[in-house]
């Protein structure tokens, strides 16, 4: 069974729902789940069924297209844009490109548009001066993503970035970002800042702030996320801790998640889970990884997931191989498996093998051919299981 069967044996119609599951959806919290129905202009730019294998690439001459096409990747996570091709006829000139080597393009992972970045906007999640702007230029962002038939942008709502503390060496040899909250180069950045503890913005926050901030911005965006038929994959904060530098980080946890979404009350918002993410967080998340895609899958909430290992949760990680952390990533391609996924599935920070740096990735190979043989172990399991 090739790597496009396995991904269309993942898939079965989604059954209706019965009686039972109507009731526990309307149960404590579910009313908002039935409001996710949206309005009824709400649009979804069409996917075909079917657990989607890509990664991020950038470039498409054909010497990269064929590098990607023998590695199996058919889907592609699109790093081709800038500030001044953000608009709708740089990604659908990107788009044709791609999709002329015999690729789809899922999403792109710039998220800029002229003014800068459209994710992790310090204006928009701590409502800063300039936020209505910051938020016209996501709404912006979102009708060019949609009038270029790109489906799916991964979204971030931290205020003072991603932390890291630097690079380690792991024992099997190559090198992987680190992550020490007691190190003394425990650091925050994004779009060109970086911000440090104890105060990265003058001042501390409370939860209370941010979550008004999130409702605020999520209830101007959503209704253009509909209209565009774009989906909006909230990702995990990155590492998720309650609060850093006096900035509470709401998307931390699976009630973080749930009540995010919740707010949102649209089909087109939903999670990117970045499997990394949540296992640094470890059981501080609430529910386990698998617990979290069987929840948000089920539920049609899941958009995309980033797979990515570490050797142990907070508060010291390191990133690894997908087979070199703590957890059994097997487990993870089995639950979206289970679950109907039919979102992309893409190596997240893959480490670089061989001490090369320029030319075809030995680690991006490395983790697609792992992607592909747990899918279709997963979908043979599942096979099994039936019969």
């Amino acid at each position: 069974m090739n790597t496009a069967e396995a991904a269309s044996e993942a898939q079965d119609p989604r059954p209706g729902i019965g009686r039972r599951e109507f009731t526990r959806m309307t149960g404590a919290g579910g009313a908002a789940w039935l409001a996710s129905a949206g309005t009824a202009s709400a649009r979804l730019i069409p996917i075909p069924p079917g657990i989607k294998i890509g990664t991020y690439a950038r470039n498409p001459s054909e010497e990269n297209m064929l590098y990607l096409r023998q590695l199996g990747v058919t889907w592609i996570s699109s790093g081709d844009f800038n500030p001044q091709n953000s608009n709708a006829e740089g990604f659908a000139k990107i788009r044709q490109q791609w999709e002329a080597g015999g690729f789809r393009v899922f999403n792109e992972s710039g998220r800029t548009g002229p003014g800068g970045a459209v994710i992790n906007v310090p204006e928009i999640v701590l409502n800063l001066p300039g936020r209505d702007e910051k938020i016209e230029a996501v709404r912006n962002y979102l009708r060019h993503l949609g009038q270029a038939g790109i489906p799916h942008v991964t979204y971030g709502f931290e205020g003072n970035g991603n932390w890291r503390s630097g690079r380690a060496k792991l024992p099997r040899g190559y090198y992987g970002s680190d992550c020490d909250l007691a190190s003394p180069d425990f650091q925050g950045g994004w779009d060109g800042k970086v911000y440090k503890e104890p105060l990265s913005h003058g001042r501390k926050y409370s939860e209370d702030e941010i979550w008004d901030n999130w409702t605020y911005f999520i209830r101007k965006v959503a209704p253009v996320a509909e209209q565009s038929g774009v989906r909006i994959g909230v990702h995990p904060d990155d590492p998720p801790e309650p609060v850093l530098a006096g900035v509470p980080r709401i998307f931390s946890s699976f009630e973080g998640f749930r009540r995010g979404l919740e707010i949102a009350g649209s089909p087109n918002v939903g999670m990117c889970l970045c499997v990394g993410c949540w296992l640094e967080g470890g059981p501080k998340m609430g529910r386990n990884v698998v617990e979290t895609i069987h929840y948000f899958g089920s539920r049609g909430k899941l958009f995309k997931v980033h797979f990515r290992n570490v050797t142990s949760p907070l508060p010291h990680f390191t990133e690894t191989l997908m087979d070199d952390g703590y957890y059994d990533m097997y487990k993870v391609m089995k639950a979206l498996v289970d679950v109907n996924f039919d979102g992309l599935v893409i190596p997240d920070h893959v480490p670089e093998l061989g001490g090369r740096s320029a030319g075809p990735s030995p680690g991006l190979a490395y983790s697609i051919g792992y992607l592909n043989a747990t899918l279709k172990a997963a979908v043979s399991e599942k096979r099994s299981r039936r019969s």
